[in-house]
């Protein structure tokens, strides 16, 4: 196993599924379905091959595993340098998982240029997963990047009617973010002679150049997160995309910006990020109260969704930069759990678009009745998101808010007040759309569930209920590579206060010295 290239494998295969697609022939008809089953036969194996880098991980130890190293560029110091450890390791996971996912349940909605489509997924999953597994900054930045050309395809040709517009906006803001990223990574360079990120998190940097990289890279990470105010491209980017769009830019492409404050920014800029922290935090408080509260007056089912999920990535942001081990867990199981319910909310509003063709929370009510079934597994996902105590949500917002408890008072008493407003706007979600009297007669009479959205959605739930019940299924594996994380950073900034105290100490005796010197009296 270690001498198999597992990590190209599950990197490269998806790109491989896409060739194939492209060399088919045949009619319009003929190519639509081989499509399909193109794309969910390789998204399954390469699901299948992350199970297989799961069980093979081991959760002991912190350090990169499955490493693939081939020097390109010796003289630049570039490499194809691929590996894990468990900070990326459920992301790759969740992508591989979330994907065949979206193809099952593209297979009926998306009717036109269905190759097209089936292609485009393949790419972006291929981007993904290659951007938790790179471990050269450069390879990181191409596949970082690489993301927004599929999904911007996505929104773009099989979104709503604003879809050009919102393509273009999502485009725009996380292209913006990310070319003061690309000149960090310049700097890095430049300082460091290297851009391998292992050498780059061992690399000691100036405490002026670290601010300065700090907020290159916070430009780029908090538009992706997205954070408040940059967040403004995401509800328009949910409501136009299709189903599947939304499922993957809320499970897995938002967690992006969180992998790489926990990559970059609290590893190789540990000054930085301390100075930073209260910013951070008051951020992130805006965020979780700002975006709750204007959920709750959303009428928009995809919109209400979406501004939770900026609220919740705020929970992400505060739990990363309390430094703490309770935070640091509590950020990375949160991401892990929100690309999962997130995903299956996306999902939920898809099953009852499909039949009534609109996303407005007044035209249902009282679907309990004429679907109880999709009652039921909306609610498992809706007490998820709201975080009762037996599911994935739960744990996350828990470590989170004991993690800023330690840092500070305050900031958790304000960050709990989320918690509160979450369980109002899904509560009021679920009891609109679920329960009441139907209004409509054509929403009373929409059928139950179907054999296909079953089958995707309840192994949803299934993760929803084992996470929460089992958390160490994540958290045995992650919290070493957490920990080794959280003891460089501490370390770091204990080296530099101590430097400081001892440089302020000499200056003193210096002065003292040299007032003496003069026949001066000593202060």
């Amino acid at each position: 196993m270690i001498d198999f290239p597992l990590i190209s494998l599950l990197t490269f295969l998806p790109l491989a599924g896409a060739f194939v697609i492209l060399a088919l022939r045949g009619d319009e008809d003929a190519l639509a379905r081989r499509s399909r089953q193109v794309a969910l036969f390789t998204s399954t194996v390469v699901f299948l091959l992350s199970l297989c880098l799961l069980s093979a991980f081991d959760g002991t130890s912190s350090a990169f595993q499955f490493v693939e190293k081939h020097v390109w560029f010796e003289s630049l110091g570039l490499s194809y340098h691929m590996g894990v450890d468990g900070i990326s390791l459920f992301f790759v996971v969740l992508s591989a998982f979330l994907t065949p996912i979206c193809i099952l349940a593209s297979w009926k909605s998306v009717k036109k240029r269905v190759r097209e489509y089936m292609v485009a997924f393949l790419v972006l999953e291929c981007f993904m997963i290659g951007t938790f597994c790179a471990l050269d900054a450069v390879l990181f930045y191409v596949f970082f990047e690489g993301v927004l050309i599929p999904m911007f395809l996505i929104i773009g040709i099989w979104g709503g009617a604003r879809r050009v517009y919102s393509a273009f906006k999502f485009f725009l803001y996380t292209l913006l973010g990310s070319v003061l990223m690309l000149l960090a990574l310049l700097a890095l360079y430049i300082n460091a002679g290297s851009t391998d990120i292992t050498v780059l998190m061992n690399t000691e940097f100036a405490r002026d150049l670290q601010i300065w990289l700090w907020l290159a890279f916070f430009a780029s990470f908090a538009v992706k997160m997205p954070m408040w105010p940059v967040h403004t491209w995401l509800p328009d980017a949910h409501v136009e995309a299709p189903t599947a769009g939304s499922v993957i830019l809320a499970g897995v492409l938002l967690k992006m910006g969180g992998y790489g404050f926990l990559r970059f920014s609290l590893p190789m800029f540990p000054l930085a990020s301390d100075f930073f922290t209260p910013l951070v935090f008051g951020l992130s408080i805006v965020a979780i109260i700002y975006t709750s509260l204007v959920a709750l007056v959303q009428e928009d089912m995809k919109k209400m969704i979406a501004y939770s999920s900026v609220a919740h990535m705020g929970f992400v942001t505060l739990g990363i930069f309390t430094a703490t081990s309770q935070g640091l867990d509590g950020a990375m199981f949160q991401m892990i759990s929100h690309g999962i319910i997130s995903a299956a909310l996306f999902l939920c509003v898809g099953v009852v678009y499909d039949r009534l063709h609109t996303r407005e929370i007044g035209r249902y009510g009282g679907l309990v009745k004429n679907m109880p079934k999709y009652a039921t597994l909306f609610m498992i996902f809706m007490l998820g998101s709201v975080g009762l105590p037996g599911t994935s949500g739960f744990v996350g917002e828990f470590l989170t808010l004991m993690g800023a408890f330690q840092a500070s008072t305050w900031v958790a008493l304000f960050a709990t007040t989320g918690v509160v407003l979450g369980a109002a706007y899904m509560l009021v979600l679920y009891r609109r759309v679920i329960f009441g009297e139907p209004v409509h007669t054509d929403a009373s009479a929409m059928p139950d569930v179907t054999g296909l959205e079953k089958f995707y959605l309840i192994p949803l739930a299934l993760t929803v209920i084992a996470l929460g019940v089992m958390p160490g299924l994540v958290m045995d594996r992650v919290s070493p590579s957490l920990e080794a994380l959280r003891i460089n950073y501490i370390s770091a900034i204990n080296a530099y206060e101590q430097t400081q105290e001892q440089m302020d100490l000499a200056s003193g005796t210096q002065t003292i010295s040299d007032t003496r010197s003069s026949g001066e009296p000593a202060p």
